[in-house]
């Protein structure tokens, strides 16, 4: 068996635009490769955009650490789709759409899923903000992008200190502020074949409250109760088909219930380092999905 592990640019050794959190990347193959290489299969980390690949040499396709889809999103998903006609891609290329629009929210809110109470915005919109407060009960703002990722283009505000709105140019995602982020953290739950592989919580950095590594975030290996590996499970069930993998990202409430933040299904980091099983699970995984 001979996998392509999708990445970017910027996420390849040896790039000379190498992202700082690309040590992600390394973490994630020298966790995968030498499960892989033992099983007598290869698998090899190329860009997605790399314009000499033989998509054909390989038996099955990962979307890995691609994390320049999100300002290229068009083409992408026309790439995606070539790709999916020589070997086949985990998460599959529909999944994998549906979930690079955060609005997929919306679906898994209406299959009763508690997610954070979210307003939609997109470029040209009037924003009234003491109505955003006022419908979603805060004092505090997240704007999110809705095709986004490591919380590019996220940003925060007080109703004490209101200053003036960033230029919006991208479709936004609205939320309230959740305090749990500083007190508790972010719990990430990490499913393989629909399995629990290994659970951790993410914390930000004094003074900020996005938790990725970017931005000084840190994390901590997490064993979370049976109730809780089932609050997450339930995330996955509405789905028409079982993802190879999947981060369930959770915190809670203000009522200190756990809701879904994001359900992370395209281009996920899945912590390698908290979940020593991971290269085992990976593997079997796809070993059962291609003949």
């Amino acid at each position: 068996m001979k996998i392509a592990y999708l990445a970017c640019e910027h996420t390849l050794p040896n790039s000379k635009s190498r992202r700082e959190d690309a040590l992600e990347h390394d973490q994630t193959l020298a966790a995968l490769r030498p499960v892989f290489n033992g099983y007598g299969a290869d698998i090899n980390d190329i860009s997605w955009d790399d314009p000499c690949a033989d998509w054909s040499a390989y038996d099955g396709i990962i979307i890995g650490t691609t994390w320049d889809y999100q300002d290229r999103i068009d083409e992408f998903f026309e790439r995606l789709e070539v790709i999916s006609r020589f070997a086949p891609v985990f998460n599959p290329l529909s999944m994998a759409r549906w979930n690079s629009r955060k609005n997929y929210l919306k679906d898994l809110e209406k299959w009763g899923v508690l997610t954070i109470p979210t307003l939609w915005l997109e470029p040209g919109d009037e924003i009234d903000l003491p109505d955003i407060y006022e419908k979603l009960d805060t004092d505090q703002l997240v704007f999110k992008r809705q095709i986004g990722a490591n919380s590019e283009g996220q940003f925060r505000i007080n109703k004490s200190a209101p200053g003036s709105l960033p230029v919006i140019s991208n479709a936004m995602m609205i939320q309230p502020f959740l305090k749990s982020i500083e007190t508790h953290g972010e719990y990430s739950l990490i499913f393989i074949d629909g399995d629990f592989s290994h659970g951790l919580i993410k914390r930000p950095a004094r003074g900020d409250y996005r938790v990725q590594m970017s931005y000084g975030g840190s994390e901590s290996i997490y064993h979370p109760e049976p109730e809780i590996i089932e609050t997450a499970r339930h995330v996955l069930e509405p789905l028409d088909e079982m993802p190879l993998y999947a981060r369930i990202d959770m915190v809670r409430n203000n009522a200190g219930a756990l809701c879904l933040m994001e359900l992370e299904l395209i281009e996920p980091f899945l912590y390698p380092l908290q979940g020593p099983e991971l290269g085992e699970r990976l593997y079997r995984g796809l070993e059962k999905r291609i003949k």
